[in-house]
């Protein structure tokens, strides 16, 4: 999958955050509730124009960003 069909960024879409495109739905809302334990299921009924394939994107795009940035974890 290429999350670039799914997700876009700008300065005048959600203040420049990714977003999924054709939303104002930001991709680390996704991603958050996704972390909360939310299921692809229950973010598509919470946000309706959220595809399946956008929330599959989202965790696409997150898993490149833990590629080329390297978060400090306490030790």
């Amino acid at each position: 999958m290429d999350w670039r069909e799914h997700i876009i960024e700008g300065p005048d879409v959600c203040h420049g955050e990714p977003c999924i495109k054709g939303t104002r739905v930001m991709v680390s809302v996704v991603l958050d509730n996704l972390a909360a334990g939310q299921t692809p299921e229950e973010i598509t009924e919470s946000y309706p124009s959220v595809s399946r394939e956008a929330i599959q994107a989202a965790i696409a795009y997150a898993a490149d960003l833990a590629r080329e940035r390297i978060v400090p974890l306490p030790a």
